[in-house]
């Protein structure tokens, strides 16, 4: 168990105080009582009383004042709770290669029914928010219940050049941020990857180990079909994902062996495209890396540094199945449940008891 606010359990101090003021009480009353040199008539004037009864109402309500000064506190524990008491944060994949057509009718079309099947099948109170990705990286809509919001976003996605991975995952941190206060926003500009201070770095430069942190009870879906082109790495935001206690889902989409890119108008925002693999600065970069394929050791490593779990799909059955699946990764998740409550209602049953108690036994001593 662990305190928001530890500095109230001072007041827990008065209590010693106030026990020590009892005792010198009655040790005063011994020495009044000891005046009187007729002690048989006393007692045949004071009514008998079990002496145990006296102070049993005096300890109730030392107790309950005791459990007052511990609700003060906010007490808390780490307690597992279900994906609906949360958030999930939808990062999805919109750059050029997301029109190839290895996916029928190409991998948007494929993603869009994929989220929006997932989207109807959350219950109300579990809060979605939705991150896309091209060259640069927007918060779509804010982690919210109103799914027809989600559902219109969804459906307005357009395509856009570039791929940045890493920048999603920024984005979708200061997301979880705006809604959780124990999360800090991302620390890398404002994870669009754009300038001189988001490039990535030296091939074979080593990624510095996480902090441990807090498991957070939000999670981030990364749906990607390609590889990072720019801006910082996705290894270098899983860190920083991880000192935050931010747990990363990375979803591969799409085969190997990617064909033409077909988007409709409406995915481009224009006219129809029709064109080769490259035609959205795809194909191969440095290394011969095929930015139109799949990362997956990039997204593995993400999943590992995060807490978070990779997973693999080559068409749209496999992607809804996916993340219909998705929720018994993260039914149960960690989260620390206030229990201030609970503590003063006991305490105000000790009080009223104790109340209760030295009322009756006065009126009736025996």
């Amino acid at each position: 168990m662990s305190f928001a606010l530890p500095y109230a359990l001072l007041g827990l101090l008065a209590i010693p105080v106030l026990v020590a003021a009892y005792l010198w009480q009655l040790r005063r009353r011994r020495r009044n009582a000891v005046r009187f040199s007729n002690v048989a008539l006393i007692r045949a004037v004071i009514p008998r009383q079990r002496m145990w009864r006296r102070h049993v109402p005096l300890v109730l309500v030392l107790g309950s004042l005791a459990l007052l000064g511990l609700a003060a506190g906010r007490p808390q524990v780490r307690a597992e709770v279900p994906i609906s008491s949360s958030a999930v944060i939808l990062a999805v994949d919109v750059s050029g290669s997301m029109c190839a057509t290895d996916v029928d009718p190409n991998r948007l079309a494929a993603a869009q029914e994929a989220v929006r099947q997932f989207i109807d099948k959350q219950d109300d109170r579990t809060r979605i928010g939705l991150v896309v990705f091209s060259g640069f990286a927007q918060v779509a809509v804010a982690p919210t219940t109103n799914k027809d919001d989600l559902l219109k976003a969804v459906d307005g996605l357009t395509t856009g050049r570039g791929t940045t991975i890493g920048a999603a995952i920024l984005k979708s941190i200061d997301a979880i941020s705006e809604i959780n206060p124990s999360v800090a926003p991302a620390d890398t500009g404002d994870g669009t990857g754009e300038g001189p201070d988001s490039q990535s770095p030296t091939p074979g430069t080593p990624t510095p180990a996480p902090e441990k942190a807090k498991t957070v009870p939000e999670i981030v879906v990364l749906l990607t079909d390609g590889a990072n082109t720019r801006g910082v790495t996705p290894e270098e935001a899983a860190v920083q994902a991880a000192a935050r206690g931010v747990r990363v889902f990375p979803i591969g989409f799409g085969t190997t062996e990617p064909t033409q890119m077909v988007c409709t108008s409406d995915q481009l925002g224009g006219g129809l495209f029709d064109g080769p693999p490259g035609g959205f600065g795809g194909g191969l970069g440095p290394g011969g890396r095929n930015f139109l394929v799949v990362d997956e050791a990039a997204l593995q490593t993400v999943a590992r540094t995060t807490g978070g779990e990779y997973f693999k799909a080559s068409d749209a059955d496999q992607l809804q199945g996916v993340l219909s699946d998705l929720p018994k990764h993260v039914d149960l998740q960690e989260r620390d449940v206030e229990i201030s409550v609970g503590f003063a209602g006991v305490a105000a049953l000790m009080l009223l008891l104790g109340l209760w108690l030295a009322g009756r036994w006065s009126a009736h001593p025996q």
